[in-house]
């Protein structure tokens, strides 16, 4: 199945950004990763376009696939979430301001504001809303654990999460290379949390736009990688 144009043009843009690259790189992990990806490149103002239209078809799409996913926030955490909230919202508005036109963002302080208004929430109110946290990536889950819990502190609902990539890769563990698929982080939040957690781009994606462009020996190495981790959720 091809993929949806937006993903495409996320690719095409990721790569030209050099947010996408491919070669040799040794991860925090110590894995020796084909490929490497880094939303924090996308600040230029077509670049910013891409990715906010690929956050915002995303999220469209999985409500169209499920009417039950209903959200009221746009929660991005301190400090890649912050943009990210802002410029998704405006998108959503965009394809369709009857649906989305009142949907709020918002984030948090880092500390917390002893003058003025005070708190550590900056934009809308999480208390009896519905919260769907958007951010670049989720490595561990430690960041986004940290905002589950100033969400449930500030009196929200989670109901999802929505990243930019997903490796689909099993966490890292003593027995790392012993072939066997393990558990993905985002798998674990999926399951720990029991919400749905979306990606825009997965590694499954840039198999599938690399074998578009025939680029063998790329294709051959992130095969190669992804059966070496492949995670089991």
């Amino acid at each position: 199945m091809a993929l949806p144009e937006y993903k495409q043009k996320l690719l095409k843009d990721s790569v030209s950004a050099d947010a996408l690259k491919f070669g040799t790189f040794t991860l925090k992990s110590k894995r020796v990763s084909p490929y490497f990806f880094n939303a924090g490149l996308f600040h230029k103002a077509k670049l910013v376009r891409s990715i906010s239209t690929a956050y915002a078809q995303t999220l469209k799409a999985h409500g169209e696939s499920d009417p039950s996913f209903q959200w009221d926030v746009l929660f991005g955490p301190a400090y890649k979430g912050i943009p990210l909230a802002a410029v998704t919202v405006d998108k959503l508005a965009d394809l369709d301001d009857a649906k989305f036109g009142e949907k709020s963002y918002s984030f948090n302080r880092k500390e917390a504001k002893d003058h003025g208004e005070g708190g550590n929430i900056v934009g809308a109110s999480l208390k009896g809303q519905k919260v769907v946290i958007i951010d670049d990536v989720i490595t561990a889950g430690t960041a986004i654990r940290e905002a589950i819990e100033i969400i449930k502190k500030e009196g929200g609902e989670l109901v999802g999460i929505i990243v930019a990539f997903d490796r689909q890769e099993k966490t890292p563990t003593p027995t790392d290379d012993d072939g066997k698929p393990g558990p993905s982080a985002i798998g674990q939040v999926r399951k720990q949390y029991g919400i749905p957690v979306l990606a825009i781009l997965t590694l499954d994606d840039i198999v599938a736009y690399l074998r578009g462009l025939g680029s063998e020996d790329d294709l051959k190495r992130l095969d190669e990688y992804r059966a070496r981790y492949k995670a089991s959720d």
